[in-house]
């Protein structure tokens, strides 16, 4: 199996990067000052639900 030099993209990377950008937008995310890996988690847990629960409510009738 040949490795590729150089630049390649990554297929489907932008999900990620998206998912990223989200969680910088949370003031608790944008720095990573978490002492327990527990923690950053559940801010990961807290800010993906904010975001959930502001759509859902946004596109209520």
């Amino acid at each position: 199996m040949e490795v590729p030099k150089g630049f390649v993209v990554l297929k489907r990377r932008w999900v990620v990067e998206r998912s990223f950008a989200w969680l910088g937008k949370s003031r608790r995310m944008a720095k990573d000052y978490q002492a327990l890996l527990e923690t950053a988690e559940n801010l990961v847990y807290e800010v993906m639900i904010r975001l959930m629960v502001c759509r859902l409510a946004s596109s209520a009738p």
